[in-house]
């Protein structure tokens, strides 16, 4: 069988796919970004649904790509709107629970193929929990492959009742390397007087605060490693709806903890910091750990879903919701510097073993042309 992507003429392919994208967080929507602009550089033709403000943010025209605006929404009219932009396509891909429901409902009864990636799980309680997991099942029957970004999803889809499920070769779209360390020149140094961490050791959290972030969990440390001296000083650089009782507490307890607020500078912060902290409660493959990583900043992280896998012994891992055991292994690690030097070799040697960008769009080809191409005729 040979892939429709390698023999059109002129580097032209047939091959036209549509990338559905809902709101989308920060992995998703570069991952989107990262794969729009390998598939058009092999002469795959694509069309990317997402909401305007997407566009703007991960400027996906600029790949060579099409853009749709489609609110995040399943209403009729923001269906309407993606059926409209599917229907010549040869094939979909949606990332994300919502986004890959959407599409679902779009296609309706056309035999295009629909593949889905799951980028994480979607967290919710009570009655939406229920809702969730009906979207799940529904999902994961209709696409044709479910792609997951770490064997805990790909289980899940399994479990759901997923036709055909596989591990995704995930990469890390590219990133400016940070300055190197030693040079107090480096724009991170500037960073640190900034944010009013020189002389002290600076801790650096990145997530939406939201529940399942462990943000609660990481204050109650917070106080626990308040007494050091010098006083370390966390950041939590994201926005959500726990703002408010976050910033409570903080004024409330005299934490030595700043709410940033959304930033586009993550890179640079962590270029600043001397730690990572990821809290959450439940992770596939978060963008936040891979940064740390490859920006040698030693990682702290809770040790759930695809989060051991990914990091390996590259990263002090410590169970969800245990305040004391996050404040001691901060602590241990801020005392440690020869521990932290391991921790950092270590990342290097981890990263190096990630999927690059050209092995995603390989594995994404291949899939394409699997579900698209009909079988030689011997």
């Amino acid at each position: 069988m040979t892939p429709v992507s390698s023999n059109a003429p002129h580097g032209q392919s047939s091959l036209r796919t549509v990338q559905v994208l809902g709101g989308g967080n920060a992995g998703s929507s570069a991952h989107v970004r990262s794969l729009a602009e390998g598939l058009v550089a092999r002469g795959v033709r694509v069309t990317v649904c997402a909401p305007a403000e997407a566009d703007h943010a991960y400027d996906f025209r600029g790949t060579g790509a099409d853009h749709v605006p489609v609110p995040r929404s399943s209403d009729p009219a923001a269906v309407g709107r993606l059926r409209a932009a599917c229907a010549d396509a040869d094939l979909v891909h949606a990332h994300g629970l919502h986004a890959s429901f959407r599409a679902a409902l779009a296609l309706g009864g056309r035999a295009t193929p629909l593949v889905v990636t799951w980028h994480d799980r979607a967290h919710a309680e009570g009655a939406r929990a229920h809702l969730l997991r009906l979207l799940e099942r529904r999902v994961a029957r209709t696409a044709a492959v479910v792609l997951g970004t770490s064997s805990a999803l790909v289980d899940r889809a399994r479990r759901t009742g997923a036709r055909d499920a596989r591990l995704g070769a995930m990469a890390l779209p590219g990133r400016p390397r940070p300055a190197a360390a030693g040079d107090p020149d480096r724009p991170s140094a500037k960073l640190r007087a900034e944010l009013g961490a020189t002389g002290r050791p600076l801790l650096l959290a990145v997530g939406s605060l939201d529940r399942h972030r462990g943000y609660r969990v990481l204050l109650d440390a917070a106080r626990r490693w308040s007494g050091l001296d010098p006083q370390p000083l966390t950041l939590i650089a994201g926005e959500g709806p726990l703002r408010a009782e976050l910033q409570q507490r903080i004024t409330d307890e005299e934490l030595p903890v700043r709410l940033l607020g959304v930033r586009d500078d993550v890179p640079g912060l962590l270029a600043a910091a001397d730690l990572a902290l990821l809290t959450s409660r439940w992770e596939s493959r978060p963008l936040f750990a891979q940064e740390a990583l490859h920006a040698r900043v030693p990682l702290v992280a809770t040790a759930v879903g695809g989060v051991p896998d990914l990091v390996g012994d590259a990263a002090a891992l410590v169970p969800y919701g245990d305040s004391r055991a996050l404040a001691d292994t901060v602590t241990a690690l801020l005392a440690d510097p020869e521990r932290c030097e391991r921790l950092t070799e270590r990342g290097i040697r981890q990263a190096a073993g990630w999927p690059t960008e050209d092995d995603t769009i390989a594995q994404v080809l291949s899939i394409y042309d699997e579900l698209t191409q009909p079988l030689a005729l011997l």
